[in-house]
């Protein structure tokens, strides 16, 4: 047998561990385990609480290996004046701020939210979010500029063909521009891409591109650039991370329309993996990593940009429900993480008191023994769950100064660019 190097051993692991079903958080439960059985009874009398402060933080470990966690958050939820006089005692906003050096809005930024008719903003909710992270010092993404989602009602009887344009680079330039230089990375379009629509291009048929045409992609990130130049423009795409046949294919489209606007010198710097994850069923494998290397070709870095694990199709209890998601979490990141060009991490909220999957009544959310959903680092009394400390684990062992493993991919390039009806084929002038 040859010699493995660690972080070769690791790549195995971690790819077993995804066919197998078998999380690599078995060894950190037994640890810990052993750890509290070998407490003296009179130790015993004590609840066991591990240090998750400071250093012991989810955002301390990430830096500590060059990464940057993140979370979504509810702006209402925020004590403002508090952390800026910096005595909050709000457990919600103290969470935050002790964990991520990273923050998004789940819905603050929004066209539904912030457009309450075609010619006004109201701003009020991403002010907060921004005096907020002024105030404790961490940095913002911007989410999202361009979607087909979450739209205001007046805008299906507004927009048309004539205004779509100038409504979309209005947009961009006002909000863009408001918060221009506070930003680190905008998602400028999120989830373009859709096969079931059936379009050669793979685009998702949505009202920009039945108004603007599939120009509106390439509209939207010139205008985002010319609006706040210093930020990091994103795109941000959902459902591609398994290596299910639908996946796969939907991966090589999201692949193809990034080379097509590199191509096209469109600025694009980096591509959001939402990771919406499941607990039961098909895992993420190595064909995700052969996409973020892909990409990673193109000068793109990779953002986990909405990280959660939906258990509704798992059963069991609550105890259940922990351990299949702390294994989930270790086994993505551990798949992910080595790879050099992904820089953040963000999970779609940090309690599960607060998480959308508690809130949307949708078949494919619900779970049918009526539990609550438990996708998140933190339980619904902001205390660690495992998948705290699998999280933790997984940042601590992504980034060992060894050569990442090959991938045995097949011969050609199954993804390469190809032309397509409708999409631009002049090259911008210089």
């Amino acid at each position: 047998m040859s010699n493995l190097s660690r972080r070769e051993f690791a790549r195995h692991a971690a790819a077993f561990a995804v066919v197998s079903g078998v999380g690599l958080s078995q060894a950190a439960l037994d640890k810990r385990k052993k750890k509290q059985q070998a407490l003296t009874q009179d130790e015993q009398s004590v609840p066991f609480k591990p240090s998750i402060a400071g250093p012991d933080s989810l955002r301390a470990h990430a830096e500590a290996v060059g990464l940057r966690f993140g979370v979504a958050i509810q702006t209402n939820l925020l004590d403002l004046l508090g952390t800026s006089r910096e005595e909050t005692s709000d457990r919600y906003t103290s969470a935050i701020l002790a964990q991520a050096d990273m923050l998004v809005a789940e819905s603050a930024m929004k066209w539904r939210q912030m457009r309450p008719s075609p010619t006004t903003y109201n701003f009020d909710d991403a002010d907060k979010l921004f005096a907020f992270a002024g105030a404790s010092g961490q940095l913002l993404r911007g989410h999202n500029l361009c979607w087909h989602e979450e739209l205001p009602d007046w805008f299906a009887a507004t927009v048309n063909k004539d205004n779509a344009a100038e409504l979309l680079t209005d947009h961009i330039a006002q909000v863009a521009g408001r918060y221009a230089g506070r930003v680190h990375s905008w998602d400028v379009v999120n989830e373009a891409v859709h096969l079931p629509d059936g379009r050669a291009d793979g685009l998702r048929s949505t009202p920009w591109l039945q108004s603007m045409g599939p120009e509106y992609i390439e509209v939207a990130f010139r205008s985002a650039a010319k609006a706040d130049p210093a930020a990091k423009l994103t795109y941000n795409e959902t459902n591609f991370e398994l290596d299910t046949p639908e996946h796969t294919a939907k991966r090589g489209y999201v692949l193809a329309l990034l080379r097509r606007l590199h191509a096209r010198k469109v600025p694009l710097h980096a591509v959001g993996i939402q990771s919406h994850l499941q607990a039961a069923g098909p895992q993420p494998g190595l064909g995700l990593v052969d996409f973020v290397r892909q990409v990673g070709k193109l000068g793109l870095e990779v953002y986990v940009t909405e990280m959660d694990v939906n258990t509704h199709g798992l059963d069991g209890d609550d105890a259940a429900q922990d351990v299949s998601v702390a294994q989930v979490y270790h086994s993505y990141l551990s798949l992910l993480l080595p790879e050099p060009n992904v820089k953040a991490v963000l999970t779609w909220g940090l309690s599960d008191a607060n998480t959308w999957l508690n809130v949307l009544q949708r078949p494919w959310i619900t779970r049918p023994d009526g539990r609550r959903q438990r996708p998140l680092p933190l339980d619904e009394n902001f205390q660690p769950k495992e998948a705290f400390f699998q999280i933790r684990d997984a940042f601590d062992a992504s980034r060992m100064a060894v050569k990442p493993a090959d991938i045995t991919a097949p011969q050609g390039d199954p993804w390469a660019p190809f032309a397509v009806p409708g999409s631009p084929t002049a090259m911008p002038k210089s």
